[in-house]
Formats: C-alpha cells, sequence, structure tokens
C-alpha cells in the first residue's frame, strides 16, 4: 500500500513553493507516524473512523485501538501542516490531497 500527496493551492504559489510545500507535509507527516509504509494504512483506517464515527468522536464511542489511530493521525496531519505551512499558512486556502494506491 502506498500513496501520493498533491498540494492543492491558489494561484498565487509557485511551482517550486508548492513542491516545496508538499515535501515538507511528506516528512513531516511521516516522521510523525514513525515510518512512510505507515501513512496509506493509518490514513485509510481513519477515513473509515471518520465514516463511522463523524469528525468527533466522543471518546466513549471509539476502542481503545480507534481512538490511538484517530489521535495518531490526527497530530502527524497537524505537524505535517505546520511544518508545510509554517505559523501564518502562507498559502492560503492550499489543502492536501491524499490517495491510497495498493
Amino acid at each position: 500500500m502506498s500513496y501520493t500527496l498533491t498540494l492543492h493551492a491558489g494561484d498565487d504559489a509557485s511551482e517550486h513553493d508548492r513542491r516545496a510545500a508538499e515535501q515538507r507535509f511528506r516528512t513531516a507527516l511521516e516522521a510523525s507516524l514513525g515510518d512512510a509504509s505507515l501513512v496509506a494504512p493509518v490514513y485509510t483506517v481513519y477515513l473509515k473512523l471518520l465514516a463511522q464515527y463523524g469528525d468527533t468522536p466522543s471518546p466513549d464511542a471509539l476502542t481503545d485501538a480507534e481512538r490511538e489511530v484517530f489521535t495518531q493521525w490526527q497530530t502527524a496531519e497537524l505537524a505535517a501542516v505546520s511544518a508545510a505551512f509554517g505559523p501564518n499558512r502562507y498559502m492560503g486556502d492550499a489543502q492536501f490531497e491524499i490517495d491510497v494506491t495498493s
């Protein structure tokens, strides 16, 4: 299982800036999760949890393992966004898209 990462940014971001932000995001995400091979499976489970429980599930609704994955992904994503955009989020309404492939 692998993944691709794409930054969708406004016209104000150069190709160089977009690629650099993607790399910073990828590096921080993989470091936070512990390894690049964990991104796709953790993200896949996280998406299933979102579909089942919504964006802010009650901690009591999740099993310990589900809560761990949910928290782990959110922490990793926050670290990645901070690394990619910095504290000022200079790329405006930019968003990352992660596609998982088998």
